[in-house]
């Protein structure tokens, strides 16, 4: 049965860890991909506006405090230290064996690329189908415009890896005097943004904060920090917090997610406080590095980060379509989506998390295969 093909294959995935691997940084990856499902199913207000579209809110605004949730639930500025500290960790291990740095970019690439593209043309041939149908005929962008938000992450990990070789050049040249250089340029495009209220400089600044959160995990890397004193590892602990603080203080929202009703958002387009909370992250990741890491030299630990990491694009573009299977379902009983986080909505999270679950078990053995084929090729033309 193919449930223990599966299990087979995870178990050798698993035994052939090799030691020198810092399974931490395997560990957070897959814990982002999980907070970032379990988020968009089970702590979005998800209901239907006037016109009919489905809007994705989320309860921060009537929660008393929960801004500071945010804090730690918004794990996207962490995702990307982590990639950054895999894909320099990638680098030298090809260039270690002799391949170009367009090879690979390319090899990276068809990592995210491939799930993605059988994504979408799974959903424009649903699409078109639908649209060939009489009747009136609503895209799913149209309808349901928040379907497609998670998928910035491609667009903007895309673009770190073909950096890769000019941001890896960099950190080997300056080391942690680049990512300096790199929180100069920040201050200085926010300081200018809001001071001459000029709107390009935000964007400007946005791509710079998720090069600076990339470029984190190189120094991560190359500094070794999770093995560091905890006196050292402690210290970006604080400063993150401190400028996290800081910046809130200074008038920045003190949620890290869009919230209903207020006037900006630190994440669209992308503000210093994303940054701060990279470091800070980083910091109470490598905080816990040491016992984390003993935990996962055992198995009961460490095979559930190896599987989660062995679908995890595929998880992560496909998730939100088990979720709307079930809300289809949801709506055809005639069932209606509450508008707002009521006792009645707390008290269905549990159905927003099982319904979608099973949903997604059934669709990642089937397009899994496309990012494990991609892996594979990778691995093959490293050898």
């Amino acid at each position: 049965m193919w449930w223990r093909n599966t299990a087979a294959r995870l178990d050798r995935l698993a035994a052939a860890t090799p030691e020198s691997r810092d399974r931490v940084v395997d560990a957070a990856r897959a814990l982002c991909i999980v907070v970032v499902v379990l988020w968009h199913w089970t702590l979005s207000v998800t209901h239907r506006t006037a016109d009919g579209t489905l809007v994705m809110a989320n309860p921060i605004h009537v929660v008393p405090g929960a801004w500071a949730a945010t804090w730690v639930l918004q794990v996207m500025p962490l995702f990307f230290v982590v990639g950054g500290y895999a894909n320099l960790a990638a680098f030298e291990r090809a260039r270690a064996l002799g391949v170009s740095a367009g090879k690979f970019v390319g090899d990276r690439l068809r990592r995210i690329l491939w799930p993605t593209a059988v994504w979408a043309a799974s959903w424009l041939i649903g699409e078109t189908a639908a649209a060939a149908l009489p009747g009136e005929h609503r895209w799913m962008w149209q309808w349901f415009p928040g379907y497609l938000i998670p998928l910035w992450f491609v667009g903007v990990y895309t673009v770190l890896i073909v950096l890769v070789p000019v941001t890896a050049a960099l950190h080997a040249r300056a080391g942690a005097a680049a990512l300096a250089a790199l929180v100069g340029l920040i201050v200085a495009g926010t300081v200018l943004q809001r001071g001459a209220g000029t709107g390009w400089v935000g964007w400007v600044t946005a791509a710079l904060v998720w090069v600076f959160c990339h470029q984190l995990g190189y120094v991560w890397r190359g500094e070794r920090l999770g093995r560091r004193p905890l006196i050292v590892r402690s210290a970006v602990a604080v400063a993150g917090l401190a400028a996290l603080v800081g910046l809130v203080t200074a008038g920045f929202p003190r949620s890290m997610v869009a919230t209903v009703g207020a006037a900006e958002s630190n994440l669209f387009p992308t503000n210093a406080t994303i940054a701060a909370l990279a470091v800070f992250q980083l910091g109470l990741l490598i905080l816990v590095a040491p016992a984390a890491d003993k935990l996962l030299h055992r198995q009961s630990w460490w095979k559930p980060v190896v599987a989660v990491n062995a679908v995890a694009m595929t998880v992560f573009v496909w998730h939100m379509t088990a979720f709307l299977a079930v809300l289809w379902a949801y709506e055809r009983v005639g069932a209606t989506l509450p508008a707002e986080p009521t006792a009645a909505w707390w008290s269905q999270r549990w159905l927003w998390l099982v319904g979608p679950l099973a949903v997604l078990a059934a669709l990642v053995p089937v397009f899994a295969r496309v990012e494990a084929a991609a892996r594979r090729q990778s691995r093959d033309a490293e050898t």
